[in-house]
């Protein structure tokens, strides 16, 4: 019987199914999605505005700011009794907390200059190599085992640092010595840190002072807010006083329902506590706060709420204070009568912490002088807030580094090294898409070799099958 082109169809019938197989497994089911095992997890929203004002006057600097959130999330970080124990809720996780108990958070990033990466690219240039809650963050071990930043600071994560505190810009090991982290410091190579807490210190009218070196660092003093919890006894330290609030606990319905009552009782102070009662008839579902607020003290308590920093509507509206001048040049930037500065504006809303912000890009600030933003100078008690607001977008930055943007990696690199500032070259919605693709980037490139290797096998199949059909009949196989 002659051999003809007919032949290659079993081939092709077996081929056309392994190829639509492999595309499924390679195109088919996707990469993009949460996995909180990897800590990977997207926003609905990519974006989010902001408004901002500035005012001054002879001896202080305000700040406002207004930002959409669908409900406030003020409990943070609860102990609840169950089963004759206590167990913590609120820890910062991939994502919302589960059960919502983590705190609405606005923070802001200041620089007089010192830092001049940071006037043209931002919370970029202090997100380092192996950041905690990226999907290759530094194991708690090995920061433990670092003799500065385990040793000297004990820390066990890596968080905000500024590039020239490291050597090696691929390594976050690579800490400068001691001494040159002081000159530094000393030359006004730091950030300024205002954070402020809808928890942790919104109750008490209270932010926090804070600043980033090598690390991030509180200001010189005691912050807002100190642990309730005895690691020997394994139950909190102090309680509510019932002769004073009428109450031993909080119940876990009402933190659970996410239902704001500002003039309610949902934190733990020391105007509120007394010691922990053991023995007190504790009943499932009882909650005692975690966190014991109390009057910021030195440095770190240099930043107040203006009037009630306040959810209503559908919005948040915090104001911020702080002195012109602190006192405490190595903790805060001065601010100055026609001054030029850089800020940057994050938030965080919906129960999310760490990484699961959205961030601004780098905008200026002048005192009496034109800038992005104009503080305007006032007299009397407070601002008027008459003039416009100051609209800006934030976004959501995924996982980028400054390492990477700084690599070949990043096509944008030779920009950077020119000081190209990045507000000239993308949008706030181009860096969130970029963000989120950086996310899945090692499962992108995985995908993307094997749907290469798939196709050559396929076109090698497929090559195979119509061989028969172009290979010249033998003289024995004629009819």
């Amino acid at each position: 019987m002659a051999t003809t082109g007919n032949d290659a169809r079993p081939w092709l019938a077996l081929g056309l199914p392994l190829a639509l197989g492999v595309a499924w497994l390679t195109q088919g089911s996707g990469v993009v999605g949460n996995d909180v095992e990897r800590n990977i997890w997207i926003p609905d929203a990519l974006t989010l505005p902001l408004q901002v004002q500035a005012a001054y006057d002879d001896t202080r600097i305000f700040f406002r700011y207004r930002w959409p959130a669908e409900r406030p999330h003020i409990y943070h970080d609860m102990l609840r009794f169950e089963d004759g124990d206590w167990v913590r809720y609120g820890s910062s996780v991939a994502g919302p907390q589960p059960q919502g108990v983590y705190e609405d958070r606005v923070t802001m990033l200041v620089d007089d200059g010192g830092v001049p990466e940071f006037g043209r690219y931002g919370g970029y240039v202090t997100v380092g190599d192996r950041m905690r809650f990226f999907s290759d963050e530094a194991s708690p071990d090995e920061v433990s085992a670092h003799p500065h930043l385990g040793g000297t600071l004990g820390a066990s994560d890596v968080r905000k640092y500024l590039p020239q505190t490291r050597s090696d810009q691929d390594d976050w090991r690579s800490v400068v010595d001691a001494e040159t982290l002081a000159a530094q410091r000393e030359a006004g190579y730091f950030l300024d840190l205002w954070h402020w807490r809808a928890g942790r210190a919104n109750p008490i009218g209270a932010s926090d002072d804070q600043w980033v070196g090598e690390f991030r660092f509180g200001d010189a003093g005691s912050g807002p807010y100190t642990t309730n919890w005895d690691g020997d006894s394994a139950q909190p330290r102090w309680m509510f006083d019932p002769e004073t609030t009428g109450r031993h606990a909080l119940r876990w319905e009402d933190v659970e329902s996410g239902q704001a009552d500002f003039e309610g009782l949902y934190y733990l102070s020391e105007a509120l506590a007394t010691d922990f009662d053991p023995d007190h008839d504790w009943q499932e579902g009882d909650v005692i706060p975690r966190r014991l607020l109390r009057e910021p003290q030195g440095s770190r308590g240099s930043i107040a709420v203006d009037g009630e920093a306040r959810w209503a509507d559908g919005y948040w509206d915090v104001t911020l204070v702080r002195d012109l001048d602190t006192g405490n040049p190595s903790d805060d930037k001065v601010f100055r009568e026609q001054g030029r500065y850089d800020i940057g504006i994050a938030v965080h809303r919906n129960a999310t912490g760490s990484r699961w912000h959205y961030v601004s890009l780098p905008h200026s600030l002048g005192l009496g002088r034109d800038a992005d933003i104009r503080a305007t100078a006032f007299d009397g008690a407070s601002p008027d807030w008459g003039e416009a607001w100051y609209e800006m977008t934030l976004f959501y930055p995924g996982q980028v580094d400054w390492p990477l943007l700084v690599s070949r990696a990043h096509a944008g690199a030779e920009a950077i090294a020119a000081g190209t500032p990045v507000r000239a070259r993308h949008s706030e919605a181009q860096l969130a898409h970029y963000g989120v693709e950086m996310e899945f980037n090692d499962a992108i490139i995985a995908q993307w070799r094997l749907t290469l290797i798939a196709g050559l096998l396929v076109m090698l199949g497929v090559g195979l099958a119509l061989l028969p059909a172009f290979t010249p009949a033998r003289q024995g196989d004629r009819p």
